[in-house]
């Protein structure tokens, strides 16, 4: 046993530095049968993120980035009505069976559902979280090379079905070197990872059928009972949820997010991943296939999972607090999944040497690149990842990150930033806590504390643009009112939204806003402008943020302004695309000559 010799965080480092190695030994190379996945699919929102991932991932296997020899799928919800990961998995199943038949009835699939705009980790918007920059290996990481390499080891123990995952999450574990967590049970199958009371409230917890070994393991099969989704305190307890630390008191398995749980009297099991069988997928299908068009928002995890196991009641089927949006046939449609999947099992792989991260929001991407994190040392994340910069400073165990950029070594970046894919000039002044991704800043600029600066190609009317989205890393852009009176409940960099456009000289009119106008936010804001250059875009995109900061007036109302909603329908995912590989080439050709200078 792998936690006997060594403490649990060492022994869970040592195996997540495994799994990346022995994915970095596949990367670009075909790959034998049963060795890896047979097909990888990515779920897209829409036509134009579909396109989106295709182009990157066309470009990531002519750079041999990603294991050869496997089908790679993006699979687009249907237009209309969101259908949440629940219906995307309806769709990718339709989808599986129109591409391969019968076939795919052998097969082992990966399904990443990415089909979210990414509105609280924005940097990530315009080409998905499953292709956010993560600050390590040579090329960089991407959430997608990430998830592949931390499940390497799941194929060759699993039959034929479907693995369901989210793209902004991380589970790493760690289990004896002669164990392999199998996937080879009817039904359904999800991972359980020790958390927190307070961290099952935003998660899944299950509810564990009694266990007859009394002896601890890293890794424990259980069945399960039934499976709560997001439960308060008062219901965990109430169907026996809560496990008594016992062996955990003198070891620390915080879950991630979680506080350490050697500090908690009790923990409970929280959910991540699942498998279901082939048999459960077709049952699946042919439901979807019956009812044609979904209307509704399914939850994957909420409403197929909530299903199985022998405790299971239909009563959860009525409880839509934690629905974003409810819609008429929502209950409806729960039910008839609760019963097509009643009496499907659920058995639990319990992971006690585990930790389950979420990397969706601004704060959370911040704090595990920057700070002293746990997944920091856990996945070898680096302060300079492929990037020529001046010497990171640090600062009470916070750093800058800077992933494929280049920087004078004359710029000033404060400890607890992130500069992503772009160029920092020598009269650039970056405060803490800031999120710089694809921009080019060359002139003299001075970004406070908590700036997001995000710079996006365009395609409109056949020609080349750029528009750069300036505002606080702090601010909701999902926050919404429904009338324009409510606006001023709004807030840009902590400030009145109605002070900001009298800054601007923008005038509160339905035309400030894209889209519904009965929903309208920072993301729908028509408050950005479009410029020819990509330096002038962020120059111009900064003044306005530092009008907003020094309350100086700076006119906004003679440049085309477009809203984030839309500079995600102009996006040129081309030419972004080609900003990388031209900082890429340029970090490239700077190594070559250091290491001809120095040889």
């Amino acid at each position: 046993m792998a936690g006997a010799s060594v403490p649990p965080g060492e022994s869970l480092r040592e195996a997540t530095q495994r799994k990346l190695r022995r994915f970095s030994e596949l990367r670009g190379k075909p790959v034998a049968a049963g060795e890896f996945w047979d097909i990888v699919a990515i779920t897209a929102a829409d036509e134009k993120q579909e396109l989106a991932y295709k182009q990157q991932l066309s470009e990531k296997l002519k750079k041999k980035e990603l294991p050869l020899g496997v089908q790679y799928h993006v699979f687009v919800d249907p237009s209309g009505a969101k259908i949440g990961n629940g219906g995307s998995t309806f769709c990718a199943l339709w989808c599986l069976e129109k591409l391969y038949g019968d076939k795919w009835n052998s097969f082992t699939i990966l399904l990443i559902h990415s089909g979210g705009y990414s509105q609280r980790l924005p940097n990530a918007s315009a080409l998905g979280k499953i292709f956010t920059a993560l600050p390590f290996g040579n090329p960089v990481y991407q959430m997608l090379e990430l998830k592949l390499a931390m499940y390497i080891d799941f194929p060759s123990h699993m039959n034929p079905g479907i693995l369901v995952t989210c793209a902004d999450d991380i589970e790493l574990y760690s289990i004896g070197e002669s164990e392999f967590i199998r996937f080879d049970k009817p039904g359904f199958t999800a991972l359980a990872h020790p958390s927190s009371l307070t961290v099952g409230t935003t998660h899944g917890v299950f509810v564990l059928e009694p266990s007859n070994c009394l002896e601890y393991k890293d890794l424990e099969y259980r069945g399960c009972h039934r499976f709560l989704h997001k439960p308060s305190i008062e219901k965990m307890r109430q169907f026996d949820a809560v496990c008594t630390p016992g062996y955990f008191s003198q070891h620390d398995f915080s879950g991630g997010d979680a506080p350490s749980l050697k500090l908690e009297p009790e923990y409970v099991y929280t959910d991540s991943l699942f498998y279901m069988d082939h048999k459960s997928a077709k049952k699946l299908l042919a439901f979807y296939e019956k009812i044609g068009t979904l209307n509704c928002e399914i939850d994957a995890y909420g409403d197929f999972l909530q299903a199985l196991g022998p405790g299971a009641t239909v009563e959860y089927t009525k409880n839509t607090s934690n629905v974003t949006k409810e819609e008429t046939e929502l209950v409806g449609m729960r039910q008839r999944i609760f019963h097509l999947l009643k009496g499907t099992s659920l058995n639990v792989v319990v992971l006690n040497n585990s930790k389950f991260y979420h990397i969706g929001t601004t704060e959370e991407y911040l704090f595990h690149l920057t700070s002293d994190s746990s997944l920091k040392s856990e996945l070898g994340l680096q302060s300079l990842a492929f990037s020529i910069s001046p010497a990171v400073p640090e600062c009470s165990g916070n750093t800058s990150c800077f992933i494929q950029s280049i920087l004078d070594s004359r710029c000033s970046v404060s400890p607890g930033s992130v500069v992503e894919y772009s160029r920092l000039g020598p009269d650039v002044s970056l405060g803490a806590n800031c999120i710089i991704s694809g921009s080019n800043i060359t002139t003299a600029a001075v970004l406070p504390a908590y700036s997001f600066v995000c710079s996006l190609s365009l395609k409109m009317n056949g020609h080349l643009k750029y528009s750069t989205m300036a505002f606080g890393v702090q601010d909701n852009l999902k926050k919404n009112v429904k009338i324009l009176s409510d606006i001023k409940s709004l807030q840009f960099f902590g400030i009145c939204f109605l002070s900001c456009l009298d800054i601007w000289n923008l005038k509160v009119t339905e035309e400030l806003f894209s889209g519904n106008k009965t929903c309208l936010s920072l993301w729908s804001a028509r408050i950005f402008p479009v410029c020819s250059s990509l330096s002038d875009s962020v120059t111009t995109s900064i003044k306005m943020l530092n009008a907003v900061q020094n309350k100086s007036a700076f006119r906004l109302d003679n440049y085309k302004l477009l809203s984030i909603e839309e500079m995600l329908v102009y996006k040129d995912v081309e030419d972004m695309i080609s900003h990388r590989e031209q900082i890429f080439l340029e970090i490239t050709l700077s190594r070559k000559r250091c290491d001809l200078e120095t040889s």
